[in-house]
């Protein structure tokens, strides 16, 4: 069987990115994965700022392929009582993005953080830095930083007493990295307060996991004309990491909850952002599975790989290492892409911080180099598995 290529993309944070549109096409990839991060979250994105964003793209001779993200203001996430105000922005939003022929938008449902790692720069065995989530660090965060009430009842006794042992010789300075590190969110934006999150847990905790999943229920539900009308595609981010964290509920982790998003709302514009090392992470999780089961709703894909340990804590490993099996995926994904009258979307997701890019300010996770060599990987690990060169 003869078969198309995947669309390789790259994530690109803006104007302000450290790495340039010229830098994305000398890695050669054709797409690019951007957002507007300048415009607040729940507020219209401008037909102007979008169209400003396309036109520096493809001045470079790339295209604006996937909008990562158009973020799920917490209103709607909670349903609060101003939540249909800013469906209604995200509506406008979307219509806006349609006008600028871009159709695939990446989002997730994750309560108050986007991701959550311990630490941003594990040293790796060959000297690179990796990003680490790990259980007895968020054990500390959780129950000497945030001091969240009834915390020690979501740790085993085993990591309860090796964050005991642990935080008895950590510094001042060890426990504000920590914090640091935990609240810090999404690259280019601004970690949260203390506060904020003890008063979001608190809410999360009235609404919990059901009423979480109504909530993503409705708003699919409420978008849904738009996105029929103007042939978008949303794609649903997995929980990273795919478990429960300070108390907050997790409802895109499994190939239970995958199925739910789909079934509750089967239209086809209601898609899955398939990312191999969030869904890796999940101790019980088979990502190849999962893909199988969602497969026709996957509009898009991140492509990465973790190590786990006994634990569940887990490091981004080298994206043909670690405990996803990367060839049995590409195989997957280029079959399935072969049924496409489009190429998928991918792009390397995340990457080691390598050679000269350690001595360089990067977005965590986001550097040039370790990305370069991802995407190379995962471009001849394509022309593998297909023999499409």
């Amino acid at each position: 069987m003869k078969y198309k290529k995947l669309e390789q993309t790259w994530r690109w944070y803006g104007p302000n990115d450290p790495v340039s549109l010229q830098d994305v096409k000398q890695a050669g990839a054709t797409g690019i994965v951007t957002a507007l991060h300048h415009i607040p979250h729940g507020e219209i994105w401008p037909l102007e700022d979008i169209q400003e964003r396309k036109k520096l793209i493809e001045a470079s001779g790339l295209t604006w392929s996937v909008v990562e993200s158009v973020p799920v203001h917490e209103a709607i996430k909670t349903r609060r009582a101003d939540a249909d105000l800013y469906i209604e922005n995200y509506k406008t939003s979307l219509r806006n993005l349609s006008k600028c022929g871009i159709k695939v938008v990446c989002y997730n449902f994750m309560p108050v953080l986007d991701w959550t790692r311990t630490q941003l720069d594990l040293a790796m065995k060959d000297g690179s830095k990796a990003l680490y989530f790990n259980w007895i660090d968020l054990a500390i965060f959780d129950l000497y930083i945030l001091k969240r009430a009834d915390a020690e009842a979501d740790y085993s006794q085993s990591i309860l007493q090796r964050a005991i042992d642990k935080y008895s010789k950590l510094t001042a300075q060890d426990l504000d990295d920590l914090r640091i590190n935990v609240l810090m969110g999404i690259p280019n934006e601004k970690e949260i307060e203390l506060e904020t999150l003890r008063n979001s847990i608190n809410e999360y905790k009235a609404i919990g996991t059901q009423g979480l999943k109504e909530n993503l229920k409705y708003f699919l539900s409420s978008i849904a004309g738009v996105c029929t009308e103007e042939g978008i595609k949303m794609t649903i981010h997995p929980d990273d990491p795919p478990y429960p964290i300070l108390g907050l509920p997790r409802i895109a982790s499994t190939i239970e909850d995958f199925e739910y998003i789909i079934n509750e709302v089967n239209q086809e514009f209601n898609g899955v952002c398939f990312c191999t090392g969030s869904l890796g992470a999940g101790m019980k999780n088979n990502a190849l599975e999962i893909f199988e089961a969602v497969k026709k709703r996957v509009y898009f894909a991140h492509l990465r790989n973790v190590t786990k340990d006994e634990d569940g804590s887990f490091y981004e490993a080298d994206h043909l290492g670690g405990d996803v099996n990367m060839y049995e995926i590409m195989k997957a994904i280029s079959e399935e892409n072969a049924q496409r009258d489009t190429s998928i979307p991918f792009r390397p997701d995340h990457g080691h911080q390598m050679l000269d890019d350690l001595a360089k300010q990067t977005n965590p996770g986001y550097s040039a180099i370790g990305r370069l060599r991802g995407l190379a990987e995962l471009r001849g690990l394509e022309i593998g598995v297909t023999g499409n060169y």
